[in-house]
């Protein structure tokens, strides 16, 4: 037997025998990726670092952004090293921030379980179910330069010219060459007077001459329309902002209700001592 042979076997059993040692450490978030003078930096305070920073950030290549992190956790752990101990202020920003974080634990409890699906529906349904609709116009116009050419176009209108042929040939407006349509529009798209004018007219109607800042108008009213309500998903970030509100609102108002809160009225303890940042320094 060749004697390259004789350690397959050996290798075979350590393979075998290393699979479940393998199933066994599949990392989780208490493994140790590095120690400083014996301080643990686990994988758990990797991800927490990622998932905390800022929207830029997010963007780099993970295998870059993993080394930065690791690198300034071993950096953040070599300068702690450094204190015996948090300072006043910090240990007073270390309970505000505790305080912060499991508010933020229980409003993202509450949101889940409260902003569902049929929830935002509901709130849509709500909104919208005796909805009206404002008044929307479908208006032409041909803009010109001086009241006289305005009163001449008009004249020519009256007596059967066509609308969007003379605002081809007259109009300087930038709808001249469409036939001077400017397409559906609602209240407060258009200056006041010109809107005055449009919403004053019947269907096929042509005014007289309009003054604005742009010149002189002639306006036709092609067609008028009440608007629709809109979609749910071009509404859904409103709700949803909405309903958030209202639900943490509640639970606040709820627990206010139910707590027992104290604030003792101490003399020279208020608004005075807002910035003597010097009570709590060491």
């Amino acid at each position: 037997m060749p004697k390259g042979l004789t350690f397959l076997p050996s290798l075979a059993l350590a393979v075998t025998m290393a699979l479940p040692l393998a199933a066994e450490t599949k990392p989780d978030a208490s493994t140790v990726i590095a120690r400083v003078n014996g301080e643990e930096i686990t994988l758990g305070h990797v991800i927490a670092t990622g998932a905390a920073l800022p929207e830029q950030y997010q963007q780099i290549e993970d295998d870059v952004l993993y080394e930065l992190i690791v690198d300034q956790l071993i950096q953040q752990a070599l300068l702690g090293q450094q204190q015996e101990a948090l300072s006043k202020l910090n240990t007073l920003a270390l309970d505000n921030e505790t305080r912060s974080l499991l508010a933020v634990q229980t409003v993202n409890a509450l949101i889940a379980e409260e902003l569902t699906d049929e929830a935002i529906q509901a709130a849509y349904d709500a909104k919208y179910a005796d909805f009206q609709g404002a008044d929307e116009f479908n208006a032409s116009h041909i803009l010109v330069e001086t009241e006289e050419k305005a009163k001449e176009i008009k004249a020519q209108l009256d007596d059967g010219a066509d609308f969007a042929e003379m605002a081809k040939e007259h109009s300087t407006g930038p709808s001249g060459p469409n036939g001077g349509e400017l397409g559906w529009f609602g209240s407060g798209q258009m200056v006041p007077a010109f809107e005055a004018a449009v919403i004053s007219l019947e269907k096929g109607q042509v005014s007289e001459p309009v003054k604005t800042q742009f010149g002189w108008h002639v306006v036709t009213l092609n067609d008028k329309r009440k608007s629709e309500a809109p979609d749910l998903d071009q509404v859904r970030a409103e709700l949803t902002q909405t309903l958030q509100q209202e639900v943490i609102q509640a639970r606040i108002d709820e627990l206010t209700q139910q707590a027992e809160i104290e604030r003792p009225a101490l003399e020279g303890a208020g608004p005075e001592v807002l910035r003597q940042t010097d009570l709590i320094q060491e």
